[in-house]
């Protein structure tokens, strides 16, 4: 029953029908959360076992417990290296966070410049970044903060739409694009091998251009034949374009999510480059809880039976999140979503004009989600249409009734904004 195909007179007839649900819904004075991309308790439990690691000392005599290993014990970046296929020399393991890497990483250019820049960023009159959207809005805030202009770039089934991306390039202030590659915050989508193709090979105007490829999820399928991601660097030093990767993920989402174990790589250059920086800053990160990881994770094999175990909690949110958003809108005509096989989020594109309405009505009725307009540049989603969906934090039996609260707000926005029209 396609919703726009109807009469007026039906549609407010399903529109009062609508409401009445959703009032007998927000009289249960519910508390639930769909807004960020969080690990349940179970899959945090998973983990536990770990803190019961009494070692202090490294297979080759390391004693942990004091300073120096500026990128890290050599067996966490040998663990990294055999899960990502980067070598050993490319590989900086460092503390809990990714996202404080990616910072450093921009805070250091801005600073310094990079191994091509003729200047420090912060001299640069003008300075520019690509922002592929709907995105991660944790990489806005990061070149929002530092004074770059965002561009928007559309995203698509296959990645970032390289058309404007080839387009935009040519412009020398543009310093650089962010990436989430596999399972993509929030869209869940995987770069197609053409779109990582396209980027290995770009010869941008600037010459210090930044990939910051932030392979968050690389492991996270929560289905047997998960998404494949074609290797970036390999795919670059076909084209010699090494120096412009700058590859990131972490254990956040396979251990505990404020604790786990950061990854940076770049090429020889960038090595080189940035190891007197990093010296300066740090004389080593926590390799006590680098060495509780090798104990408890050693190797990909290990790695992989943990993420098994991590997609049969995850898998079943999915599902429901998704077979009710098929049982209640599928036929409307009024949204679409993605159907990912990994990652932690689902994208929902309501009708044009009515995201705030559907998020307005959702945390009336006890539903939170993500700020409209938060995957966006600036906060800024030009149809107002995008929603985030995070199913992983609610307990299951808690995401049926927030799922069925947030269709029931889709079709009451949908609803109303088609008898105004």
């Amino acid at each position: 029953m396609n919703f726009q195909e109807l009469s007026k007179e039906t549609l407010a007839s399903i529109l009062e029908q609508e409401r009445a649900i959703y009032e007998a819904y927000k009289a249960q004075g519910l508390k639930l959360d769909l807004s960020r991309g969080k690990p349940s308790k179970e899959q945090l439990d998973l983990s536990l076992p770990m803190l019961e690691i009494p070692v202090w000392q490294d297979k080759d005599g390391t004693d942990c417990r004091n300073y120096g290993g500026l990128f890290g014990l050599p067996r966490m970046r040998t663990f990294w290296s055999e899960v990502t296929g980067i070598p050993f020399e490319n590989v900086i393991a460092g503390g809990n966070s990714s996202l404080a890497m990616i910072y450093d990483t921009i805070a250091r250019a801005m600073m310094f410049g990079n191994v091509d820049s003729t200047r420090p960023w912060c001299l640069e009159p003008v300075k520019k970044w690509l922002c592929p959207a709907p995105g991660y809005d944790r990489h806005f805030r990061i070149t929002e903060q530092f004074g770059f202009e965002m561009i928007y770039v559309p995203m698509t089934a296959d990645g970032p739409d390289m058309d404007v991306v080839e387009e935009y390039i040519q412009d020398p202030t543009v310093k650089g694009i962010w990436c989430v590659p596999k399972y993509a915050n929030p869209t869940g989508i995987t770069y197609t091998d053409e779109v990582v193709r396209r980027i290995a090979k770009m010869k941008p105007a600037a010459q210090d251009f930044m990939v910051m490829w932030d392979n968050a999820y690389a492991v996270h399928d929560f289905v047997e034949e998960g998404d494949h991601l074609l290797d970036i660097f390999v795919e670059a030093k076909k084209w010699n374009n090494e120096d412009l990767i700058y590859y990131f993920s972490s254990t956040s989402k396979i251990t505990f999510a404020g604790s786990g174990v950061a990854l940076m790589a770049v090429s020889d250059r960038n090595i080189a480059h940035l190891e007197p920086y990093y010296g300066a800053r740090t004389i080593g990160p926590d390799k006590l809880n680098q060495l509780r990881h090798l104990y408890f994770m050693p190797d990909a094999d290990v790695l992989r039976a943990q993420m098994k175990s991590h997609g049969a909690i995850i898998a079943p949110r999915f599902e429901m999140l998704l077979s009710t958003l098929e049982r209640e809108l599928g036929d409307k005509g009024i949204a679409t979503w993605t159907n990912p096989k990994g990652g932690y989020f689902v994208s929902l594109d309501v009708m044009e004009g009515c995201a705030k309405r559907v998020y307005a009505l959702c945390k009336e009725a006890g539903v939170v989600l993500t700020t409209v307009g938060a995957t966006f540049p600036y906060g800024n989603d030009p149809k107002d249409s995008n929603l985030r969906l995070a199913p992983t934090f609610c307990k299951l039996e808690e995401l049926e009734p927030a799922s069925a609260i947030l269709a029931c707000a889709v079709k009451i926005a949908a609803l109303e904004k088609l008898l105004q029209d």
